[in-house]
């Protein structure tokens, strides 16, 4: 669990807050009916901004009032969930997305009815507060469970405390859900580049070999698909120490899919692409022309499915995928092979091939990146 959040956000966040209700307030006192507009985290109101090449949210709303029946109780959740922020806020507290769901359920008085039934029904509500005044789910000190980690030439102060990355061990620096500069500071860099890659166990080996020493980086996880604060870091680490970002993953829909949110944002969370999307984030590898180029055996081949094809085929019709030439010849290179390879196929060379020689191969060879 992170530790008490520092109160310099407060004002501006806290703000917002107390601006909404005192609307809600201000309206109900002229005899208008209460209501929210709460913009809306669909796929139709997504657009691909080709200038800044991020997803972003567009203008649609969804008004919430209190009498309606529609609505009433959606109405009152994003009260309850606005409430229980300004506390933790104003307590200089942080809780879990879970903690946050059990802090505000209780059955109201006179009635059988729950504030929520269950965690399904609050987290979307703390998603539609986030929009709805324009704030990180961090900023409202709220935090998910942490996933992701971090080694290398850096070192940081996480609430005080001073972290050196490359005396961590094996275990490295577990990328907290609250990354924001308030809590981590970046106290000293030494590092190129930031290598990404997709798992844990893949990290792993680059930790044991010690490439980011040999190779001046720092190198990071997110455990599969990364976590808004592996996302968010990414962003600070080369948005403010203008260190290029590479990403490592499978050569699979779902390897094309996490470069994409790295890169572009996701559709879910559009409302945040310009605090979390590193539009100049490269795809090293795994490429589908690595079967032959590195006379891989056929022990790494995974066959693809009916899933696979499908996925691949949505993700190419994507707006930040569209036109983008090389990416349709990468994605048609697979479906014609058959199949899909992870990262951890490079293992049937030799333990260390990926950090000793494929991974040194990618970055001398700038022209099979994939941008």
């Amino acid at each position: 669990m992170p530790r008490t959040a520092r109160s310099s956000t407060r004002p501006a966040v806290a703000g917002k807050i107390e601006k909404l209700v005192s609307e809600i307030v201000e309206r109900a006192g002229k005899r208008k009916e209460p209501a929210l507009d709460v913009p809306m985290r669909t796929l139709s109101n997504a657009r691909y901004n080709k200038v800044k090449r991020i997803i972003e949210m567009g203008r649609a709303t969804q008004n919430r009032e209190f009498f309606k029946l529609g609505t009433a109780k959606s109405f009152m959740q994003t009260l309850l969930v606005a409430s229980g922020c300004k506390r933790l806020i104003d307590e200089g507290k942080t809780a879990s997305i879970r903690q946050v769901y059990y802090l505000l359920k209780h059955s109201i008085p006179g009635t059988r009815e729950k504030t929520f039934n269950d965690q399904s029904e609050s987290d979307p509500i703390l998603e539609d507060l986030e929009v709805t005044i324009d704030a990180l789910r961090e900023e409202l000190h709220v935090f998910a469970d942490s996933k992701g980690a971090m080694v290398g030439e850096i070192i940081l102060t996480d609430a005080g405390d001073t972290i050196d990355c490359t005396r961590l061990g094996t275990g490295g620096y577990a990328i907290p859900s609250i990354v924001e500069p308030e809590i981590i500071r970046f106290k000293k860099c030494n590092a190129k580049f930031v290598l990404h890659v997709e798992k844990g166990t893949v990290w792993r080996r680059f930790v044991e070999d010690r490439f980011w020493k040999s190779h001046r980086c720092i190198v990071t996880h997110g455990g599969g698909q990364p976590p808004r604060g592996v996302r968010r870091l990414l962003y600070r680490l080369h948005h403010e120490l203008n260190l290029p970002v590479y990403v490592l993953l499978d050569n699979d829909p779902w390897g094309y899919y996490i470069y994409s949110v790295i890169k572009q944002g996701s559709i879910n969370l559009a409302f945040e692409s310009r605090r979390m999307a590193v539009p100049d984030a490269k795809f090293i590898g795994v490429r589908s022309g690595d079967f032959e180029k590195f006379h891989l055996s056929d022990d790494v081949k995974i066959a693809i499915d009916d899933k696979d094809i499908k996925r691949a085929k949505q993700i190419l019709a994507y707006p930040w995928f569209e036109g983008k030439k090389e990416w349709k010849k990468e994605i048609d290179l697979m479906l014609r092979h058959g199949f899909k390879m992870e990262v951890e196929s490079m293992m049937t060379k030799s333990i260390s091939f990926v950090t000793e020689s494929y991974v040194p191969h990618k970055l001398k060879h700038r022209d099979e990146w994939l941008d």
